[in-house]
């Protein structure tokens, strides 16, 4: 489902037109990945498609070639980070919860310490 309403879109809007600064941690032809221009986290990083696609559940005109570029590139940055920082967390938002209509990822690691991360979510599958 396609829609052709105006909307709000940061990225392309301000962070693709250079409007407002941003700070890359991987890039393709097709993707950026930066850090947060205004992170909830101590490590707070942003995949998006360089070209408008609304959202994971509305790919727009974009094909399931982009789509796959973009997750390859957040699986790229949340190695990374999980290498770094020994956790990591990505989130998408859809719909109410999407503030820029503008399909994007958050790769991030709230900050807690290895022993509050084990206590607060187990290990189940250690030996």
């Amino acid at each position: 489902m396609s829609t052709n309403a105006t909307v709000s879109d940061f990225y392309c809007h301000q962070a693709l037109t250079g409007q407002v600064e941003t700070r890359p941690v991987m890039e393709t032809e097709r993707v950026l990945a930066f850090h947060h221009t205004n992170p909830s986290y101590p490590v707070h990083i942003v995949v998006i498609p360089k070209e408008h696609v609304p959202s994971l559940t509305d790919l727009g005109s974009a094909g399931p070639d982009l789509l796959a570029e973009v997750v390859g590139v957040v699986r790229d940055v949340a190695a990374l980070v999980e290498a770094e920082r020994g956790a990591c967390s990505v989130v998408t938002n859809l719909g109410l919860y999407q503030e820029s209509k503008h399909m994007h990822w958050h790769v991030l690691w709230r900050g807690e310490s290895e022993t509050e991360i084990r206590s607060t979510y187990g290990h189940h599958d250690a030996d």
